[in-house]
């Protein structure tokens, strides 16, 4: 399943793209084989993930994502954010 992601760079900056296996795809972020972008803005931090039916449906999101003001890919980054639930460990008393 092809993902639309988010990274957010050491310098602040943020970087969009598309990638059948996310872990993959940030591992060659942060070893300088990713993106030409990213890779004078070592580490980058995956901030936002989207899943998709089909490669073209993730080019064309992608490309959606590209065109949003930074104030714009922010504030989805804060929904997603907002919605992701941290489980809490049961005391083990």
């Amino acid at each position: 399943m092809p993902f639309v992601y988010i990274v957010r760079c050491a310098d602040g900056t943020l970087y969009t793209g598309y990638a059948g296996d996310l872990a993959a795809r940030l591992h060659a972020h942060n070893s300088g084989r990713g993106a030409r972008y990213t890779a004078g803005r070592r580490p980058v931090t995956l901030v936002y993930t989207e899943s998709c039916a089909t490669v073209g449906d993730a080019l064309r999101r992608e490309h959606a994502l590209k065109q949003r003001s930074r104030a714009r890919k922010e504030q989805l980054i804060g929904r997603q954010a907002a919605n992701v639930v941290v489980p809490i460990p049961k005391n083990r008393n």
